[in-house]
């Protein structure tokens, strides 16, 4: 069915490019939002992906999968977004501003939302390689063969990359975030 939608939207079909668009935007903006910790950049840089895809469809070779295609542009454009600007500690701070207006119960979404920020911020201490395998991995929730897909590598080499960086990452919590580890079991 994918190779099908690709092929009409290559042959310039509005309806199956607005498919594609709607089957893989939230993953596109999870990951950049993941990457800049802001959702209008997000929104930019996932526009912008998509802009590029679009852009090079007629190049996208029908055998592999489109999402780990698309989301390695996105990853590639958040990368060189951090570059370019310094807002990796602005993104830091602003990741958690915006609570909603009703919660349920307030101590356990606090719970919850103190658990996931810090290990957000844990994460982002690790280098750029190790989030985004990780990135990939447990906050999409891509399995093994699309993370290798979307890096451009082998599976093996994922499983490989996982194992280190979430290594490191326990070494991050351990030494920066004490309080997170009893929440989070291994």
């Amino acid at each position: 069915m994918q190779r099908s939608v690709i092929s009409h939207a290559r042959q310039g079909d509005e309806a199956a490019w607005e498919d594609l668009l709607r089957a893989h935007q939230e993953p596109a903006f999870r990951l950049a939002y993941l990457f800049l910790g802001d959702p209008d950049q997000a929104e930019d840089v996932v526009q912008e992906a998509f802009i590029r895809a679009f852009h090079a469809l007629p190049r996208f070779d029908l055998t592999r999968p489109f999402r780990p295609w698309l989301l390695s542009i996105t990853a590639n454009l958040a990368r060189n977004q951090l570059r370019s600007a310094g807002r990796y500690l602005a993104t830091l701070r602003r990741f958690w501003q915006d609570e909603p207006a009703h919660t349920p119960h307030p101590e356990a979404l606090a719970a919850q939302n103190w658990e996931a920020d810090t290990l957000w911020q844990a994460v982002r201490r690790l280098g750029f390689a190790d989030q985004q395998v990780i990135y990939y991995r447990y906050f999409l929730d891509l399995p093994v063969e699309d993370t290798a897909a979307a890096l451009d590598i082998a599976e093996g080499t994922v499983k490989s990359r996982l194992h280190r960086a979430v290594t490191r990452l326990r070494q991050v919590i351990k030494r920066d975030y004490p309080g997170l580890k009893k929440g989070i079991q291994a």
